[in-house]
C-alpha cells in the first residue's frame, strides 16, 4: 500500500469513497460502511500524515498538519464519511494542482526541448556524430538544414538562415555567413554551416539562459516572502483558534471544520504560480527576468532612462565626414584609426572600420591611454596626439574655439564630432552618425501607454546631438556629456524625484549605471557576458519593442498576483462566515478550498497566453 503511486491512491480511494457514499445512503453507518470509509481514509490519508510528521520535524506546521488533525478528530467522534471525503478531496486536489502547475512551466519545458541532443563534428578530416557535451572548444562543427546548432561559435564556411527563437524569442529566420556568430539551441532552416566551436556545454548562451531561468523561478518576490512568513505563523494560530472555539462552544465539528477551511493553500500559492508563469512566458519570448522580486519591480517602474549609443541608436555609427586643418583628410583618418586601436567604444570602432577600408595593416600606437568619458591620448614615434571631445582637448591646453562653428553645424545635424589634435592644436574633425532605431519612437509611445511617467536619455555625447536624438524619439528629457559616474548621479536624482527607475543599456559600457538603477535592463544580451550577469532583465534580441513587452508582461503578472490574493482572501472569508453560521461542513469546506486553489492556478496559467499590451490575456 505504501508503494502506491499518487495516481493509484487517487483511483483506489476514489472508488472506495464512492462505494462508501452509496453504502451510507443505503445502510447508514453499518460495519461494512465504516470499514470501506476507513480503508479510503487510510489509503488517501497516509501520505498526508507522513508529510505532516516530516514537516513537524523541521518545526513547520503546514496544511498537511491541519488536515491530519481535522481528519483524526472526525474519525474519533464517529464522522467517518467526513474523514474519508476530506482525505480524498485533499489528495485529489493536490494531484490536480501539481498537474496544473506543470502548465506554468510549459515554456521552460519548451526551451529544454530545444536543447541540442547531437553534434556533428569534423576531426582529422573525418565527420562523426557525438554528444554536445563531448564537443571541445576549437572543434569544427557541421550543421545541415533542419539541425540544431550545438555550440556558440563563429561561422567559417557556408551561409544559412537560422531560427533564433530559443535565444531571442523571434521565429523569423536571420541570415548568417562567414565570420558571424551563431548560438547553441538555434536551428538551421536552410543552408549549410561550418562552425568553429568557441563555447561549448554549460558555457553556451543557451545553457546559461536555461540556468538563469531556472534560478529565477526560485527567487521569490517580496509578496511571496511575506505570504510564506504569514502562513508560518497563521497555521499554528488557526490550531489555537480552533481549540479556543471548541472550549467556548463545545462543538467539536465546528472546531474541526474551522481547521479545514482555514488552510491558506490558495493564498500561499497565489504569488509563486503567477511569477513562474510570467517568467516562463518571458523566457519563451526572449525576455530573461531574473526572479520574482525583479518581476514585481519591473511592473512598478515610474521612470526609464536609456543609454543612447547601441540602445536608442543602432550602435553601428559610420564616419560621414572628415575635415583636416593643416593636414590631409587621409592623414587625419590614419592617425585617428591608429589612436583608436584599443578602443571598445562604438565611435572608436567606427573610425577603425573606416580606416581599415582606406589603409592596410594599420599599426597600433606606441603608447596609449584611454581617458574614460573623454577619449584617447596616444603616441606615434615621438609625437603625442589626442582624439576625443572638447573636454579632453581643453583640459590639455588645446584651444578649440576656431573649430566651434564647424562643430556646432555637425552637432545640429545630430552627428557626433570627434576632435583630433597634436599637443599644440586641432588638426582634424571626424563626423560620425549613428542611425536612430526606427522602432524607438513607437517604443516611447508604448511605454507611455503602459504608465511609465518619465522617459529620458543619458549619454556621453554632446548637448546638440543629444537634443536632436531626443527630439526625433519624443523623449521627456535628456542628459548629455555624462561620464559613467555622472550617469549614476543622474539616476539617483531621477529616483528621488520620480520614484522607481530603470536603466536600459547594451550592458557593456553601461555596467555601473545598470547596477545603480533600481532595475538594470540590457538590450541585445545574446552572447554578452556582462549584460547577462549585470542586468536584472535581459532582452536577448536588439529589438526595443521587447522592452514594452517586458513591462507589459510584468504589469500583467503583478495584476494576476493581486487577483489571486484578493480571490483567496474572499473565499477564506466566505468559508469562515459559512462555518460560523453552520452552513459549511467539513467535506464541503475542503471541496471549496481545493477548488479555490485550482482556480488560482488556472488564473495564473492565463499568463502563458500573454502576447503584449495589444493582445494580452490578463
Amino acid at each position: 500500500m505504501f508503494r502506491l503511486t499518487k495516481k493509484q491512491r487517487i483511483l483506489i480511494s476514489g472508488v472506495l469513497v464512492t462505494v462508501s457514499f452509496i453504502l451510507h445512503r443505503m445502510l447508514g453507518y453499518a460495519p461494512i460502511t465504516i470499514a470501506v470509509m476507513a480503508a479510503s481514509t487510510i489509503i488517501a490519508g497516509t501520505p498526508i500524515f507522513i508529510n505532516a510528521v516530516q514537516a513537524l520535524k523541521y518545526r513547520i506546521v503546514g496544511i498537511d498538519a491541519l488536515v491530519t488533525i481535522a481528519v483524526t478528530g472526525a474519525v474519533l467522534i464517529g464522522e467517518y464519511w467526513e474523514g474519508a471525503a476530506v482525505t480524498f478531496l485533499f489528495m485529489f486536489g493536490d494531484y490536480l494542482e501539481s498537474r496544473t502547475i506543470e502548465k506554468t512551466r510549459s515554456s521552460i519545458r519548451a526551451l529544454l526541448d530545444l536543447a541540442p541532443d547531437r553534434a556533428r563534428v569534423r576531426r582529422d578530416g573525418i565527420e562523426m556524430e557525438i554528444s554536445p557535451e563531448e564537443v571541445v572548444p576549437g572543434d569544427l562543427v557541421i550543421v545541415k538544414p533542419g539541425e540544431k546548432i550545438s555550440v556558440d561559435g563563429t561561422v567559417l564556411e557556408g551561409s544559412a538562415y537560422i531560427n533564433q527563437a530559443a535565444i531571442t524569442g523571434e521565429s523569423i529566420p536571420t541570415a548568417r555567413r562567414a565570420d558571424e556568430t551563431v548560438f547553441s539551441g538555434t536551428i538551421v532552416e536552410s543552408g549549410y554551416l561550418l562552425i568553429r566551436a568557441d563555447r561549448v556545454g554549460d558555457d553556451t548562451t543557451f545553457a546559461r539562459i536555461l540556468q538563469m531561468v531556472e534560478e529565477a523561478q526560485d527567487k521569490k518576490a517580496k509578496t511571496q516572502k511575506f505570504l510564506e512568513a504569514f502562513s508560518r505563523y497563521y497555521t499554528p494560530a488557526i490550531i489555537v483558534l480552533a481549540a479556543l472555539f471548541y472550549l467556548w462552544t463545545k462543538d467539536v465539528v465546528l472546531a474541526l471544520t474551522l481547521l479545514v477551511i482555514a488552510c491558506p493553500g490558495a493564498l500561499v500559492i497565489s504569488t509563486p504560480v503567477s511569477i513562474v508563469a510570467g517568467i516562463g512566458n518571458g523566457a519563451k519570448n526572449g525576455v530573461l527576468i531574473k526572479g520574482g522580486e525583479i518581476m514585481e519591480k519591473l511592473g512598478t517602474l515610474q521612470v526609464i532612462a536609456f543609454d543612447k549609443t547601441g540602445t536608442l541608436t543602432l550602435g553601428e555609427p559610420r564616419v560621414t565626414k572628415i575635415q583636416g586643418y593643416g593636414v590631409s583628410e587621409n592623414e587625419v583618418l590614419r592617425l585617428a584609426a591608429i589612436g583608436e586601436s584599443y578602443s571598445e567604444h562604438p565611435l572608436g570602432k567606427a573610425i577603425i572600420k573606416h580606416g581599415e577600408q582606406h589603409f592596410q595593416d594599420l599599426p597600433a600606437p606606441d603608447e596609449a591611454e584611454i581617458i574614460t568619458g573623454h577619449g584617447v591620448k596616444f603616441r606615434i614615434g615621438n609625437d603625442w596626439y589626442y582624439i576625443g571631445n572638447r573636454k579632453l582637448l581643453n583640459e590639455n591646453g588645446i584651444n578649440t574655439s576656431q573649430q566651434e562653428m564647424e562643430l556646432r553645424m555637425e552637432e545640429d545635424k545630430g552627428q557626433t564630432a570627434v576632435l583630433l589634435s597634436s599637443t599644440e592644436k586641432v588638426i582634424g574633425i571626424i563626423s560620425i552618425a549613428d542611425v536612430v532605431r526606427e522602432d524607438g519612437k513607437q517604443l516611447v509611445k508604448d511605454l507611455k501607454a503602459l504608465g511609465i511617467q518619465e522617459i529620458v536619455m543619458l549619454t556621453g555625447d554632446n548637448e546638440r546631438t543629444a537634443k536632436a536624438v531626443a527630439g526625433k524619439l519624443g523623449l521627456d528629457g535628456y542628459y548629455a556629456e555624462l561620464l559613467p559616474e555622472d550617469k549614476v548621479e543622474v539616476l539617483t536624482e531621477l529616483q528621488n524625484e520620480h520614484g522607481r527607475t530603470g536603466m536600459v543599456g547594451d550592458g557593456v559600457n553601461d555596467a555601473p549605471a545598470l547596477a545603480s538603477a533600481d532595475l538594470g535592463i540590457a538590450v541585445g544580451g545574446a552572447g554578452k557576458d556582462v549584460a547577462m550577469e549585470t542586468a536584472d532583465v535581459v532582452l536577448m534580441s536588439a529589438e526595443l519593442s521587447k522592452l514594452a513587452y517586458a513591462v507589459g508582461l510584468s504589469r500583467a503578472t503583478v495584476r494576476n498576483m493581486k487577483q489571486n490574493i484578493y480571490f483567496a482572501l474572499l473565499v477564506a472569508g466566505l468559508l469562515l462566515a459559512g462555518v460560523l453560521l453552520k452552513t459549511v461542513n467539513l467535506s464541503f469546506g475542503m471541496l471549496v478550498h481545493e477548488l479555490s486553489v485550482l482556480l488560482v492556478i488556472v488564473n495564473a496559467v492565463r499568463l502563458l497566453r500573454y502576447k503584449g499590451s495589444g493582445g494580452q490575456s490578463t
